[in-house]
């Protein structure tokens, strides 16, 4: 189901497929953040990527539970954004000999995906309001909370040790 086709009629059906999406996208996630562990050379990148995963496998379910919650089968679908994402990601990684640069592009690539999935968890939580489930957008609302933080604690870690070690 493309986003513009005519099987989306409704807001619920967005909402549906959006879930959907970023369902897939936590699971790609998920599976590409233990390379980016192997591959990053600060300790504190890797506890960082670390700490990600654990809270990327409790949003999944999250995202599990909000699909139960609104009567539908947990399923992803294709989300050329997020493969883009990670494409790019690791290009750039494969490019990259210096290990500090490469933890400031590691760095760079998780806040992308921070990004991503702070846009689809807060239009979300809006869609969720508007069809009047509450209940779903409390439990996307945790989700959010989480990535806005990683968020912040990236670009602390990128401004305070990482690009200034790339820099030198």
């Amino acid at each position: 189901m493309g986003l513009f086709t005519k099987d989306i009629k409704t807001l619920d059906n967005l909402f549906v497929h959006t879930l959907q999406d970023i369902y897939y996208a936590e699971q790609q996630i998920a599976k590409t953040l233990p390379e980016m562990i192997e591959k990053a050379s600060s300790s504190q990148v890797k506890t960082a990527f670390k700490t990600h995963l654990d809270e990327t496998k409790g949003q999944i379910k999250r995202l599990e539970q909000v699909f139960k919650m609104h009567g539908q089968e947990p399923k992803g679908v294709d989300c050329p954004a997020i493969d883009g994402i990670i494409d790019e990601a690791q290009e750039i990684a494969g490019n990259t000999a210096d290990k500090q640069v490469l933890d400031a592009a590691l760095v760079a690539a998780a806040q992308a995906v921070e990004h991503y999935e702070i846009s689809r968890y807060g239009t979300l939580m809006a869609w969720a309001h508007q069809l009047g489930r509450d209940d779903c957008a409390s439990v996307l609302a945790e989700t959010l909370q989480e990535e806005k933080a990683t968020d912040a604690k990236l670009s602390k870690l990128a401004e305070t040790s990482v690009n200034m070690q790339a820099a030198v």
